[in-house]
């Protein structure tokens, strides 16, 4: 063989591109609904861009969003090299399995999902959430929820986007794409780039009646990229344009898919996650401002506020506890406790609307409503005590209560409940575990 000839062969063998790995895919239950179905979903790719799609917000009546989300999944399975290496495609088939398996547009409870989410976050009040809703055929009724996010399919779609660039959620009938209300650019973006590839009319809003606390404008107000393809039937599931949108969305994701932004509060820098959180489940009215920036801590991201540590935890990625606060209430439980604090003790059920065997104590009145609409056992964790009377952090005496990730204290001057500060004394308790500095040590 001549000398030639053996070059080119070694270099065929050395320079020749090896074929890109399929993605990965993964399948996992996100969460249960209120009537304990499972919400699946299926991720296919690892890239670090997050496009979600969801299909059945409206169970039954809009089954066909359902079976379009399922052939759309069976496609990227058969064809996972389809998802870029920049994206991580995750599909929901159906976000309300028990109105699918009831036969109705709303969850178990009469909630529409798509009128049940914090839309107040956004600079347009014509969408804020409301109790009284629009819907199709001119109806108009009182199922938007008792408040917003009340509802446990709707928490665990809002944790498990915190970390998401785009979401897409499918409904029908109307023949058209429409994104976030309120002029989000990636939003609109994304819409039109959908809607021409599917041949569906592209709409700046929905234009039949007026949509309040839908879940497409809270991502927007999130700065997810959201939009809301409408299939033109209502029995159909129109799989191959939907398809074609699909595509064409990934075949656009640097572009249409922003990757989520840190933001600043304050002048304090805050990841993304963590910013998504503080800002959906209160702000600063709940939590306080950021005393100091994000540190990690092995794979975790601390962040202490006034009245928090926030943890982003990349162990729990895509599931509802991704990012929590830090169980500040029951390391200052132990220390009261063991102070001799009588409340402390086994509490009665009887007296308690929603108690807890697993810590003997229990939630009524004013610290069961904040509790409640707050969060719950996921924000606040489990209640460690009875209510009882003691000097809180203003220098007021109140009644209070200790959560696993919170205390509680009531305001009789205005009815309301608050978080003591517990980021402050989690900061406090670390300055004077630091060692002296040099010219104090002297």
């Amino acid at each position: 063989m001549n000398f030639l000839l053996t070059f080119t062969l070694i270099a065929s063998i050395l320079f020749t591109p090896t074929a890109q790995a399929a993605p990965a895919i993964r399948e996992f239950t996100l969460g249960l609904s209120a009537q304990g179905r499972p919400i699946d979903v299926v991720q296919i790719g690892d890239g670090p861009r997050k496009l979600v799609v969801v299909g059945a917000t409206h169970g039954a009546p809009e089954a066909n969003t359902y079976r379009l989300t399922l052939e759309l999944l069976d496609y990227f399975r058969a064809n996972p090299q389809a998802v870029p290496p920049s994206v991580r495609l995750y599909f929901i088939p159906v976000l309300n399995p028990d109105g699918l398996a009831l036969g109705t547009r709303f969850d178990a409870l009469g909630i529409d999902l798509n009128r049940n989410m914090n839309t107040t976050l956004d600079a347009c009040a014509e969408n804020d959430w409301s109790i009284t809703v629009q819907g199709a055929r001119g109806l108009v009724s009182d199922t938007g929820g008792p408040y917003p996010d009340s509802q446990i399919e709707s928490r665990l779609i809002r944790a498990f986007l915190l970390d998401a660039s785009g979401v897409i959620f499918i409904h029908s009938n109307a023949g058209l794409v429409f994104p976030a209300f309120c002029e989000h650019t990636p939003s609109l973006a994304m819409a039109e780039t959908y809607a021409g590839a599917a041949g569906y009319v592209y709409s700046r809003y929905w234009p039949n009646y007026n949509i309040t606390g839908s879940m497409t404008d809270w991502a927007g107000s999130m700065g997810i990229a959201a939009i809301t393809p409408e299939l033109i039937t209502g029995d159909q599931s129109e799989f191959p344009q939907n398809l074609a949108g699909l595509q064409a969305v990934l075949a656009n994701a640097e572009t249409l898919l922003p990757l989520p932004a840190d933001s600043e509060i304050d002048g304090i820098p805050v990841p993304a996650a963590i910013f998504r959180y503080w800002r959906a489940l209160g702000g600063s009215e709940r939590f306080g401002s950021p005393l100091a920036p994000a540190f990690r801590v092995g794979n975790d991201l601390h962040q202490p506020f006034t009245k928090a540590v926030l943890v982003q935890r990349a162990a729990y990625a895509d599931t509802p506890y991704y990012v929590q606060p830090a169980p500040l209430g029951q390391e200052a439980a132990q220390a009261v406790a063991f102070a001799g604090a009588d409340a402390f003790g086994v509490g009665d059920p009887a007296s308690n609307p929603l108690f807890f065997e697993e810590t003997g104590h229990g939630l009524k009145l004013a610290f069961l409503d904040f509790w409640q609409r707050g969060g719950g056992v996921d924000v606040f964790g489990l209640p460690l005590s009875e209510e009882f009377v003691a000097r809180a952090a203003d220098g007021h005496i109140r009644e209070m209560q200790y959560f696993e990730r919170a205390i509680l204290a009531y305001y009789p001057e205005d009815g309301g409940v608050r978080l003591e500060p517990l980021g402050v004394r989690y900061q406090t308790l670390a300055a004077l575990q630091q060692p002296l500095a040099a010219q104090m040590a002297r």
